[in-house]
């Protein structure tokens, strides 16, 4: 039996076969399309056409896809949301949707209600939770939302009566309208998580039509066999239905399936990785085989959240970004041919001057036809290719935790414009499968299950409160698509409240497990 994999970037689209023993079977690479479906459509008929292999041996099939961050992005196809707060009068002051991009806000609408409810940070009740209030909104609303977002104060202490109102969501608005809690998206934190909840909330529609063509493709292949997965964005996948709750999971999950890939060809479990694309370059760290994740609140399409996300350094170099000469220097990007690389750049017969044909001007690259790169000045290369150098150097230095040089592992369709001797680099692994290795990260990765609560230790032993969130976390995974006895704990990471009385600390639990 084989797993395809299939990963869509903003340059190309790639999809690969492996078999049972995870060992590369084909890879192929088409440009993406501007619709994305298109180009998910086209790379899965082109590596089933070319390894030959019987539609009914395919038993995974797993897609890392941007098209929920590019919803966000180009605030497109996103669903109306109600915003119900539990939390009334003491949050008052501060407004959901305060600080949000105005053409969002008009995107999705700015329905929102504050509502008696929450708690206080010692588990006590802010005020009780109105039904009669809460009822009453969602009948209002009734009609007027697509999509609904609960977001209670302390909600990650105590969520029962986020999970209260959703019930009665459920029965007033009907199954249709889906509903996002904030304890099961965010982490501390009120505004954030509550951001978090609303883009979660918004992203419905974009992950029913993304899940729906992607099982749609693999009908049309003659795949109908395989079981269906979606990229997360901590190097693990979930299910399709799991995807449908938790859209917002997928959002940044092209670098980490790029970092698991790397991993999974260089045999390492603690580097750098170096994505290059066509447009970017994307920096990330392998910590114990998996993303490192970042500890700060993230801006997602000007958006200020607190989920999980990759600590990743992206920056505005890649293959197809264009060199240019101005009286400062010479400048590389940060704006990019792209996709269009194979029709613009100096080597393809273009007349756009990109780093990779700077790479073909001094023999590290051989792309395309190098007699067309020949009238490049050799001094004007240089300098570019210096620029790149500095450019990756210091991004690289950003990444790193300590003084001492690092493993570096290069991917990517973009990865021949970097230069050899980095400085901060002890090795730099590349492997012929490189420029796919994102779809190898999707295809061979794992099912993980997170669990995040405040727990207050002299009312529960640390030990009581790690093996309850070890058991809620195995319940996330096992929702996500992992079978139960293959599951294994592999991260906790605690934080005491300092100015909690009660010894209060924030407790994250991750757990993997095998696909069922």
């Amino acid at each position: 039996m084989y797993r395809i994999g299939i990963d869509v970037g903003g340059t190309n689209t790639d999809a690969v076969i492996i078999d049972e023993q995870l060992r590369l079977v084909h890879g192929v690479k088409i440009p993406t399309s501007a619709d994305i479906q298109t180009g998910i459509e086209q790379a899965l008929h082109k590596v089933m056409v070319e390894s030959s292999i019987n539609p009914e041996k395919i038993s995974h099939a797993m897609l890392g896809t941007t098209q929920c961050t590019n919803a966000i992005v180009e605030r497109k196809k996103l669903s109306k949301v109600g915003v119900i707060r539990l939390g009334y009068p003491a949050t008052a002051s501060v407004k959901p949707y305060t600080a949000w991009p105005e053409d969002m806000i008009e995107t999705l609408g700015e329905t929102y209600d504050l509502v008696k409810g929450g708690y206080e940070y010692d588990g006590q009740p802010l005020t009780e939770l109105d039904e009669t209030e809460v009822k009453d909104v969602l009948q209002k609303w009734k009609g007027k939302i697509e999509s609904l977002a609960i977001v209670g104060v302390f909600s990650s202490l105590k969520n029962d009566q986020e999970f209260q109102v959703a019930q009665w969501a459920n029965e007033i608005l009907g199954e249709g309208v889906p509903v996002s809690c904030s304890s099961t998206v965010g982490s501390v934190g009120l505004i954030e998580r509550e951001n978090a909840t609303i883009l979660n909330a918004a992203l419905d529609k974009v992950m029913a039509m993304t899940s729906n063509g992607f099982e749609r493709a693999l009908e049309n292949e003659g795949i109908k066999n395989a079981q269906a997965y979606l990229c997360q964005n901590d190097g693990t996948l979930m299910s399709i239905q799991y995807a449908r709750q938790f859209p917002i999971l997928t959002i940044a999950c092209g670098p980490t399936n790029s970092i698991r890939g790397a991993s999974y060809l260089a045999k390492l479990k603690d580097a750098i990785v170096l994505d290059v694309g066509g447009t970017t370059s994307d920096l990330g760290v392998l910590a114990n085989g998996f993303p490192r994740e970042s500890s700060l609140a993230v801006e997602v399409g000007g958006i200020r959240t607190n989920f999980r996300m990759p600590d990743i350094v992206s920056i505005g170099l890649g293959g197809g970004s264009i060199v240019r000469e101005t009286e400062d220097g010479v400048t590389v990007g940060p704006d990019s041919v792209g996709y269009k690389i194979t029709t613009e750049a100096l080597v393809f017969g273009g007349n756009q001057l990109t780093a990779t044909d700077i790479a073909v001007r001094l023999g590290k690259a051989e792309v395309g036809d190098k007699k067309l790169v020949a009238q490049v000045p050799l001094e004007l290369a240089e300098k570019a290719y210096q620029k790149i150098k500095e450019m990756i150097e210091e991004a690289i230095d950003k990444m790193k935790i300590s003084s001492g040089d690092v493993e570096l592992v290069l991917v990517g369709g973009g990865a021949i414009i970097i230069p050899e001797n980095l400085k901060g680099v002890a090795n730099a692994h590349v492997d012929e499968h490189g420029g796919v290795a994102n779809a190898i990260g999707a295809s061979i990765a794992q099912i993980s299950g997170q669990y995040e609560q405040i727990y207050i230790y002299s009312k529960l032993s640390r030990e009581e409160s790690l093996t309850d969130a070890k058991i809620k976390a195995a319940q996330q995974a096992q929702l996500a698509g992992a079978i139960e006895e293959t599951i294994e704990l592999v991260e906790v990471e605690e934080t005491p409240l300092a100015y909690h009385p009660e010894n209060a600390t924030r407790l994250r639990v991750k757990v993997v497990g095998k696909m069922k």
